[in-house]
């Protein structure tokens, strides 16, 4: 376990590392013995500094939902990170591309929640019954440690990733706003495309079979420790697509069919 003194140097690591956009070694490297739960107490440490700086929490994002990436990560569950206000860019927005470190982006849906989930054993149902509306959404990730550290080779663990708010940098909704109920999510689903390359194609039953789940499993994550999801927050479920890397002067274009479409430019 990490002391109280080290998670807070973590965070403010990692804090450093966005401020001057410039990404750091892997948190691992320096905090061999870093486990699952020190690095939810280091992003916890990162967040409440962000808040301190006048940022709100608008809700969460699930990632490591697919089994593709949990074994890419030598994991077997799910991870999960916070959403902020200053996170969100609209559809159709101009990003700075210099504003984040290694920035990526992925396809899935958001849920947006109209009744507060709580519990060990929420079921799928009661997900969906919760759900104002689903709705098509980007998701910019930006980690601020590298993948390899350049000096020593080593190579960046999952509690890097849960420690840097599970890489999470911003998240753009768009498309049509679905009721729960007139979509089957599991065979919904997008293309990505890069500068009008298509890039990545995906169906949101990737995500655990239904998207869902991954709200599913955050509500048993949070449940032990008293926290609950509340309405009006936005839960991203997990990405269905490969992160695709931008960079200044790229264009994405997230088309969902007949749910709509996601669009912004980098500059």
């Amino acid at each position: 376990m990490l002391s109280t003194e080290e998670i807070a140097a973590a965070a403010d690591a990692l804090y450093g590392a966005e401020q001057r956009r410039e990404q750091i070694a892997p948190l691992t490297l320096a905090y061999p013995g870093m486990d699952m739960d020190d690095a939810y107490a280091v992003q916890k440490a990162w967040v409440d500094r962000k808040i301190a700086d006048g940022n709100s929490v608008t809700g969460y994002k699930i990632g490591l939902t697919s089994r593709a990436m949990q074994m890419a990560m030598k994991i077997d569950t799910p991870d999960f990170g916070v959403l902020l206000d200053s996170m969100y860019f609209a559809n159709g927005a101009t990003i700075a591309a210099a504003d984040f470190t290694d920035p990526r982006i992925e396809a899935e849906f958001a849920f947006v929640l109209k009744a507060p989930l709580f519990g060990e054993d929420v079921s799928l149902g009661e997900v969906m019954a919760a759900t104002d509306y689903v709705v098509p959404a980007l998701e910019l990730i930006a980690a601020r440690s590298r993948r390899v550290d350049p000096e020593t080779g080593y190579t960046r663990t999952v509690f890097d990733t849960i420690a840097d708010n599970a890489a999470n940098a911003g998240y753009i909704l768009g498309g049509k706003q679905l009721d729960p109920g007139s979509i089957d999510l599991p065979w919904a689903g997008a293309m990505l495309y890069l500068n009008g390359e298509i890039e990545e194609t995906g169906l949101a039953g990737g995500v655990m079979g239904h998207p869902a789940h991954g709200i599913r499993w955050v509500c048993r994550r949070f449940a032990p420790h008293g926290i609950g999801l509340e309405p009006g927050q936005i839960i991203l479920a997990g990405s269905f697509t490969r992160p695709i890397a931008v960079k200044a002067g790229d264009n994405i274009l997230a088309d969902y069919g007949s749910h709509g479409r996601i669009e912004v430019n980098f500059e």
